[in-house]
C-alpha cells in the first residue's frame, strides 16, 4: 500500500513491531488497571480508602491488605513497565528510569492527579509533544531542550490548571 505524498511527514513513519507490542500491552495493562480499581471490590476499597481512611477503617475494610495490596499492584505495574523499556532500550543504565519516572509524573499531574483515563491521555500528550519537538525542531536546535519544555508544560499546567485536564476541581474547606 502507497501512502500519498500529500501527507508528508507521514510518509516516512516507521512503526516496528517491538514499539506495536509496547501500545498493545500498554493499552492491556491500562484495561485490566481500571477493572480492578473500578469493578471489584478491593478496587472499591481502595478508592475507599484513599478518600477518607478513617472512614474505611470504620466500615471494616482492612487497611493493611489495602495498601499491601496497592503496592503489590504498583510494583508489578512498575515491572511490566521495565519490561516494555528493555524491549526499546536494551542496555542497561542505573539511572534509566529516573528521567521516565520525572515524566510520568508530568503526565500523572496533566491528566489529573488520581484519573486513570487523564494519566493515560497526559502520557500520550506528553509523548506526542516530545515527537513533535524532536522531529519539528532538529533544524533550530530546539529537539535538544525537549525535557526543559516537558517540564515548562508542567509549570504551566500547575499555574493555570492546577487539576489536570481532567482532574475535577474541589472546594477547600477552611
Amino acid at each position: 500500500m502507497e501512502i500519498p505524498a500529500s501527507w508528508g511527514a507521514l510518509s516516512q513513519l516507521t512503526i516496528t513491531i517491538s514499539q506495536l507490542l509496547v501500545v498493545a500491552v500498554t493499552a492491556v495493562l491500562l484495561i485490566i488497571m481500571r477493572h480492578i480499581v473500578m469493578k471489584t471490590k478491593m478496587g472499591m476499597a481502595m478508592r475507599a480508602l484513599s478518600f477518607n481512611p478513617v472512614a474505611a477503617q470504620l466500615m471494616g475494610i482492612n487497611v493493611d491488605v489495602v495498601i499491601s495490596f496497592t503496592f503489590g499492584l504498583g510494583s508489578a505495574l512498575a515491572g511490566a513497565a521495565g519490561i516494555l523499556t528493555s524491549i526499546q532500550q536494551p542496555s542497561i543504565d542505573p539511572l534509566m528510569g529516573v528521567n521516565a519516572g520525572l515524566k510520568a509524573f508530568v503526565a500523572a499531574v496533566l491528566g489529573g492527579i488520581g484519573n486513570l483515563q487523564g494519566a493515560a491521555l497526559g502520557g500520550l500528550l506528553i509523548g506526542l509533544l516530545e515527537a513533535l519537538i524532536v522531529g519539528y525542531g532538529a533544524e533550530n536546535g530546539l529537539s535538544t531542550y525537549r525535557d526543559a519544555i516537558v517540564f515548562g508544560v508542567l509549570i504551566l499546567i500547575l499555574i493555570f490548571k492546577p487539576t489536570g485536564l481532567l482532574g475535577a476541581s474541589e472546594r477547600e474547606k477552611v
